[in-house]
């Protein structure tokens, strides 16, 4: 298992997108759009394999409770039954599943879980 990506909520995508490019060398991909959330997000890659997902959405703070800056952490596991695997775990030793497992909408299969702290850990498998 390797940590897959760490996320980054934004208030100017695009300001924060050209950041981690300019000055931290960031490679960007192919902005991610979902109309019906108002979600917007950049994967970024990093040399050595490091990935930083920058996310937006204007009503984060009221409408998801989230505060602006880092959202959470994935991991990115061998397959989908890793994934649910790892998940049914999580939820039988009592830990609180916040989300999935599921495809998401740029086409992802993860969940989410919540560690001892209450910070938000992805769970991810490489798109099939």
């Amino acid at each position: 298992m390797q940590i897959e990506h760490v996320a980054l909520w934004a208030q100017d995508l695009e300001a924060l997108k050209s950041f981690y490019v300019s000055y931290l060398g960031g490679v960007s991909g192919k902005k991610y759009f979902n109309p019906k959330e108002g979600f917007s997000s950049y994967f970024l890659s990093f040399e050595g394999g490091a990935r930083l997902e920058l996310m937006n959405n204007p009503r984060v703070n009221e409408r998801m409770k989230e505060p602006l800056g880092f959202s959470h952490i994935a991991f990115t596991l061998d397959g989908r039954n890793a994934v649910d695997t790892l998940t049914k775990k999580l939820r039988d030793d009592g830990f609180t599943v916040v989300s999935g497992p599921r495809t998401t909408g740029d086409g992802y299969y993860e969940s989410c879980v919540l560690d001892t702290e209450g910070n938000k850990v992805e769970l991810t498998c490489p798109q099939e």
